[in-house]
């Protein structure tokens, strides 16, 4: 029975350990963007979460009648009580959790996509910003444009 082993090579040919492959993995510039990319956007989606829960709902309820709309859910079978202790479990379906769970997804796809329109406006001003000539044209040109005299 044969085993077929990779050997991992540097940019210069050396065999590379696996602490020095995964540092080497881990400082690369895309990951460790991506990396605070996905912190940020859990930070902002706990944010829009808070704002949705304690701000936006029952702002909203007013408006609908004092429905409290995180709360709205359809009960599909009653729980079953003996006494004071839950036999069985009521079985709902949770409108409420999912209304609120679909606007904070619609502010945070918003909010996403106003940071990538921008970001992708900047890097298109970029573009277009002509660059100076290299050195050796300009001279050439120097050159070219003395000698026509």
């Amino acid at each position: 029975m044969s085993y077929a082993h990779t050997i991992n090579l540097n940019p210069k040919g050396e065999t590379m350990g696996m602490i020095s492959e995964f540092k080497s993995f881990a400082m690369k510039g895309n990951l460790v963007d991506m990396a605070v990319g996905v912190v940020m956007g859990a930070a902002f989606g706990t944010v829009v979460k808070s704002f949705i829960d304690g701000v936006f709902m029952p702002a909203i309820s007013p408006i609908m009648g004092g429905i409290d709309l995180a709360s709205w859910k359809y009960v599909m079978n009653e729980a079953v009580m003996e006494g004071d202790k839950v036999v069985k479990e009521a079985v709902s379906i949770n409108i409420g959790d999912f209304l609120t769970a679909l606007i904070s997804f619609i502010i945070v796809a918003f909010v996403m996509f106003m940071i990538i329109k921008g970001m992708n406006k900047a890097k298109k001003k970029e573009e277009e910003a002509p660059s100076a000539p290299p050195a050796q044209e300009v001279l050439l040109a120097e050159i070219r444009d003395l000698l026509q005299k």
